[in-house]
């Protein structure tokens, strides 16, 4: 990915460094999948808590290539499986989505003791992000 300048990477952390739905999609046979997922953004990815047998998950083994959109903002990434939740090298980016997450984290809908509950990271590649007027392009 080309580096965000310092003012565009400003705004994403404004705007996406923290608990936000942003819609993510996928393709299968041809055909694109449209889902909104809470996000968490830093330097230059985003992370999301989901499901390692999800249709997500299940689309991005075959193709990684995936697309994200949320308020005047667009990219594409690549989409990796970090793994289960709960295992040492996700400590760090585990523990900041806790508290990007907090407000619904432990609601019952997420099972940390399953090795199913992952983090995903979708690493930027390419995007557009309009704020006040100005276009940044990365």
């Amino acid at each position: 990915m080309k580096k965000l300048s310092s003012e565009a990477e400003k705004i994403m952390i404004e705007r996406f460094g923290k608990d936000t739905v942003v819609a993510l999609a996928t393709v299968e046979n041809e055909v694109p999948y449209v889902r909104y997922v809470n996000a968490y953004y830093e330097n230059g990815a985003f992370y999301i808590i989901t499901y390692a047998l999800s249709n997500k998950m299940k689309h991005m083994e075959t193709n990684p290539t995936i697309a994200i959109a949320g308020e005047w903002f667009t990219a594409h990434g690549k989409g990796i499986n970090l793994g289960y939740w709960g295992k040492e090298e996700n400590h760090l980016i585990a523990e900041k989505l806790k508290l990007a997450f907090a407000e619904w984290i432990d609601n019952g809908h997420n099972n940390f003791n399953d090795e199913n509950t992952i983090i995903l990271c979708v690493e930027l590649t390419d995007g557009l992000l309009l704020s006040h007027g100005t276009r940044y392009e990365f």
